[in-house]
């Protein structure tokens, strides 16, 4: 290797071999070179048996993260090759991204009756309205109708999808409305009395049990369980 390279790679004057300056430097190198090689043996194996290289995935606005990122953390630690590019949007943005090509899996729901998507079921939201106390002086009973707030300021998401059709979303649309564009931000403002609105259950429990958020839910102003999903479109090869 010394002929090779035309410079010395040990100090041979003492009694033991010492690495000369340059030999350390080759050393170095030689150890950085191992490890990619040893890297591209592990892609190649990865590769063969038919893994992805890099998955986009979508969480939707109504997806719990913590138990969502938990379920990536597994699936990192057992696939270390395969790169994640994690995206957030609202309301149809997910299926939206999906549907173009833009993402590889969704964790969001879907139409179950739609025969583009395959998915397993992940976890149940239930999403419930609630008001700050301050923010409406009358009693909140079981019959609170949508006219009854509709000189009161919502809260609403964006939705992020650029073509669908958005829907009304329990949007009511005699009210004011406040537009947020993401669900923290709009626990937020109903936490700061300034509208209300629909929400995650998991995102408010902790206030409608300590009485500083109110479930308005009833015979009128209804809530809704979500069924998340993490889906895939069906027509496309997955590794």
């Amino acid at each position: 290797m010394e002929s090779q390279l035309g410079f010395p790679l040990f100090d041979r004057s003492g009694y033991r071999l010492r690495l000369t300056k340059e030999g350390k430097a080759v050393y170095r190198t030689v150890k950085r070179v191992i490890k990619e090689v040893a890297e591209l043996k592990i892609q190649a194996t990865h590769l063969r048996e038919g893994e992805e290289t890099e998955l986009n995935i979508v969480l939707g606005d109504l997806t719990p993260k913590d138990q969502s990122l938990k379920t990536l953390r597994s699936f990192s630690k057992k696939y270390p090759q395969t790169r994640i590019n994690l995206l957030f949007e609202n309301l149809n943005g997910p299926c939206e991204r999906l549907l173009n090509g833009e993402a590889d899996l969704i964790i969001h729901h879907v139409d179950p009756s739609d025969s583009r998507y395959e998915y397993k079921e992940y976890c149940e939201v239930p999403v419930v309205p609630v008001i700050a106390p301050e923010f409406y002086p009358h009693k909140i009973t079981q019959d609170l109708r949508y006219s009854d707030l509709k000189d009161y300021t919502q809260c609403i998401i964006t939705d992020t999808a650029k073509q669908q059709d958005m829907g009304s979303h329990f949007v009511n649309e005699d009210s004011p409305c406040i537009t947020v564009g993401d669900q923290h931000t709009k626990k937020q403002v109903i936490m700061q009395s300034m509208a209300w609105g629909h929400m995650p259950l998991f995102m408010v429990e902790d206030e409608i049990q300590s009485g500083a958020l109110v479930m308005a839910s009833g015979k009128s102003i209804k809530g809704i369980i979500r069924r998340i999903t993490v889906a895939r479109l069906s027509k496309k090869s997955m590794g």
